[in-house]
């Protein structure tokens, strides 16, 4: 039977887009089922309004902080439609380079429409039947929604909607102290909401070294965030000003505007696994080390194989994906030490395992030295925040 195309890919983000262009290098027939907008998280609801919109939030701050130098300045005014116009224009920027227009120039065909597979070898489409020779799931994922009482009926945001604002809320309280919590509580803070960050855990940025979570805990207070841990969220409610919530504790939060950001979850409903013979659990396509799910003709990336969640990730694995069905020498393309930052005010970047992970695996000979960067000339002539360099090492019998 002839083929349709050497490589359908279903998901037109970081991943597919990546697979995709490289795949055109090697001369092969390829076209992305996209069934929202191409460009994924990263440029519509991610990486790019949240980074546009921490700019602002960021000026804002240097403006307020800018007597601390022996420069006196008036207070900045925020014109929060204005800032999100800059965001949106932003965002629009970056897609031009991700367009329908630009891909099918490139010679990538771009299909509107949920895909599901119907055996191993043919997808459906908008009531179309495509087979190809490979296949790329690069599905991603969506917001987390924790099952609390009442949060259903209120006009909660989460990362994907937050971008619809027109106004800045007064009062915002945001459920969950992870990266994406902590970005968003610290930028509206900075520009002029009164924030509340809620986190059921004993702490913020649990992925992370518990001096770098303290150091951004005390960074969101001394901002003037009313932070919060060991306060799960139990209930939430409309009230006549706003919303109210309440915690497992019994203390209670009065918002205008209420921020979800406990998690995403990646896309495996409705594509079809079960037909196509691909194996899944844990709510995610499962995968080898080459990225080849159970099927030797169908593979997956990024997002919906449950591993980290960024967008260079997902890059990265959706090109591997590509190289490893085409090409011979298949390379291994599941990493574990994966560099990642939080861009918060101040940012955390983080790669390899943590001190304690490291001494569950490799036990007490696991050695941890931290250099304060207010040691450095250029930190301290800076002004920044008080922040650190820390190593976590196994050394060897030879070492």
């Amino acid at each position: 039977m002839k083929k349709d195309y050497d490589l359908l890919i279903i998901g037109g983000g970081s991943a597919g887009l990546t697979a995709a262009r490289f795949a055109r290098r090697l001369e092969l027939t390829v076209a992305i089922v996209e069934k929202g907008r191409l460009g994924g998280d990263c440029t519509w609801t991610g990486c790019v309004p949240s980074k546009a919109l921490l700019k602002a939030a960021r000026s804002a701050h240097t403006i307020n902080d800018a007597s601390r130098f022996g420069v006196t300045v008036t207070e900045p005014v925020v014109d929060f439609r204005s800032v999100m116009g800059r965001v949106n224009s932003m965002v629009q920027g970056i897609f031009e380079s991700e367009s329908e227009e630009k891909l099918r120039a490139e010679g990538i065909d771009v299909i509107e429409g949920e895909a599901r597979f119907i055996n191993s070898k043919t997808v459906l489409v908008n009531g179309r039947e495509i087979n190809a020779r490979r296949y790329l799931i690069c599905a991603g994922a969506s917001p987390v929604i924790p099952p609390i009482e009442g949060l259903a009926d209120v006009d909660y945001l989460t990362y994907e909607t937050i971008w619809g604002l027109e106004e800045l809320p007064a009062r915002l309280a945001v459920i969950g102290g992870g990266p994406i919590g902590c970005e968003m509580a610290q930028a509206f803070c900075r520009l002029g909401s009164s924030v509340v960050l809620l986190e059921g855990a004993p702490r913020i940025m649990l992925q992370d070294e518990p001096e770098a979570a303290e150091a951004i805990a005390q960074s969101l207070t001394d901002d003037g965030i009313d932070l919060r841990i060991s306060a799960a969220v139990q209930r939430v409610e409309k009230t006549a000003s706003g919303v109210r919530l309440t915690t497992d504790e019994g203390s209670q939060v009065e918002a205008d505007r209420v921020l979800v950001s406990v998690g995403r979850r990646p896309h495996v409903d409705g594509l079809g696994l079960v037909e196509a013979s691909v194996d899944y659990g844990g709510g995610v396509v499962l995968v080898n080390k080459h990225l080849r799910t159970s099927r030797s003709n169908i593979y997956a990336a990024g997002d919906c194989t449950g591993g980290y969640q960024f967008t260079h990730y997902a890059g990265y694995q959706g090109f591997m994906a590509a190289r490893n069905a085409f090409l011979p020498f298949n390379k291994k393309s599941v990493l574990e030490g994966v560099p990642w930052a939080t861009f918060t005010d101040p940012e955390v970047a983080h790669v390899g395992l943590t001190e304690e992970q490291a001494k569950v695996r490799y036990g007490a000979k696991v050695e941890a030295n931290t250099w304060p960067m207010q040691e450095t000339d250029r930190w301290i002539t800076e002004g920044d925040s008080p922040g650190f360099l820390k190593v976590v090492i196994c050394p060897t019998a030879n070492s």
